[in-house]
């Protein structure tokens, strides 16, 4: 069964062309979970438009097509099964896809598959993706070092080496330790290290990608930090009262507990706890749950507020000093700048009162002080006044709630962790 297994989210990453789409298939195939029969189906049709190379991501496409007019088929999620765990992969095409689902938690990655070609080593985008991944809390990554057979000669192993000597040093200067670092020769388009072992690159002894997914490890449950539980809805329940719902990011909620809600201030003794229509002694982080609190009305608690418990309770600030990466702005960014921070189930208006610092994206260290503005591309240190209270903590204490998406126009403008707060009285 499926469910038995530990479950890990996973999410590729990499340059645009690199091969993730075909990394996904192709791993996909090779493990069962997408027929035979289809990709032949595919290969054929694909001939006949004068596709012979191929594509998996065509593949994919076409399984995205086939769903969307109503053929099931079990890729849906791109969920597959491992030897030891059961994985989602958490669908990003783009990078601004990514960077939004990351950080709304929806889909907290655990873990992180760059895709490097080969041929052409790292690219613009390797380098966002791998600073964002670290931004956004991913600590554990796979380099997928691809198209091994478009190397000359093929399968050139001095030309692994090259490429995993770069990503080395970029990873180490964005702050990826060596113990949570795996590196595979690939190529995903003609299987070779995927799934089953290359005769092509007998030079290679360690593991084959799918091995080095049953490598991770299952992050902790920070069960040991404080309480933060934000809330995505309040619902009032006949017979029961005002019914809290969310998911706990960190500590633990038991029953009996005297717990606060901030900004909004309500304070009460949690009642009941019930998830999946079952009541519980306690919850933990993970747990998407309903909750009653004794003297907590509807109207008291909104959307946004964060529960914590009255010896612990959640941050509100007044300023906060943040670390961004802006991924894409039509123009600049400068002082008075007042987009929209989402942050856990939040969303708040938040105007920029000082640009600090400009770091270079490249070695972390700062390049100017004070600029007048930010553009796309930049990483920055940033003092924030949201326009009402919000919960935010510091990345290093709980990073659960110290990471935030900025929103603007539609899209992701950038990313960002809250490193410094000044609180609210």
């Amino acid at each position: 069964m499926a469910s038995e297994k530990p479950h890990m989210n996973l999410v590729f990453i990499g340059h645009v062309d690199h091969g993730k789409s075909t990394s996904v298939g192709r791993i996909l195939l090779d493990t069962g979970h997408v027929d035979k029969h289809l990709i032949d189906k595919y290969r054929k049709e694909a001939e006949s438009k004068g596709k012979g190379s191929f594509e998996f991501a065509w593949v994919m496409d076409n399984l995205k097509e086939e769903r969307e007019r109503g053929v099931t088929i079990d890729v849906a999620h791109k969920k597959f099964t491992s030897d030891k765990y059961y994985f989602t992969i958490i669908d990003a095409p783009g990078h601004r896809d990514f960077v939004k689902n990351m950080i709304t938690g929806t889909s907290q990655a655990d873990a992180a598959v760059l895709v490097v070609a080969a041929p052409e080593g790292i690219m613009a985008q390797t380098k966002e993706h791998v600073f964002l991944a670290k931004t956004l809390g991913v600590n554990q990554i796979i380099i997928n070092i691809n198209k091994m057979d478009a190397t000359k000669p093929g399968y050139d192993q001095a030309r692994f080496n090259q490429v995993k000597e770069d990503v080395s040093k970029l990873l180490r200067m964005v702050g990826y330790k060596e113990d949570m670092i795996q590196y595979v020769p690939t190529s995903a388009f003609l299987g070779d290290n995927v799934v089953t072992r290359s005769d092509k690159m007998a030079w290679w002894t360690g593991p084959t990608l799918l091995q080095c997914l049953d490598n991770l490890q299952v992050p902790q449950k920070p069960t040991e930090l404080p309480l933060r539980l934000p809330v995505q809805d309040v619902y009032t329940i006949t017979g029961i009262g005002t019914v809290p719902v969310g998911r706990i990011e960190t500590g633990v909620l038991k029953v009996g507990d005297n717990v606060v809600f901030s900004p909004s201030g309500a304070t009460g003794e949690v009642k009941t706890i019930e998830m999946h229509h079952e009541t519980m002694p306690k919850a933990e982080p993970g747990d998407n749950v309903g909750f009653n609190v004794r003297g907590v009305g509807k109207n008291d608690i909104r959307r946004g507020d964060v529960c914590g418990t009255a010896s612990s309770k959640p941050t509100v600030a007044k300023t906060f000093t943040a670390q961004i990466a802006v991924l894409q702005h039509p123009s600049v960014i400068a002082v008075g700048y007042t987009p929209v921070f989402h942050l856990h189930t939040a969303q708040v208006a938040c105007t920029f009162e000082e640009i600090l610092k400009k770091l270079d994206p490249k070695t972390g260290l700062v390049k100017e002080e004070n600029p007048d503005f930010i553009r796309t591309g930049d990483i920055a240190i940033v003092k924030i006044r949201p326009t009402r209270p919000l919960v935010i903590e510091k990345v290093k204490e709980i990073p659960q709630l110290g990471r935030f998406a900025i929103r603007d126009m539609g899209t992701t403008v950038a990313a960002g962790m809250c490193l410094d707060i000044e609180k609210k009285e």
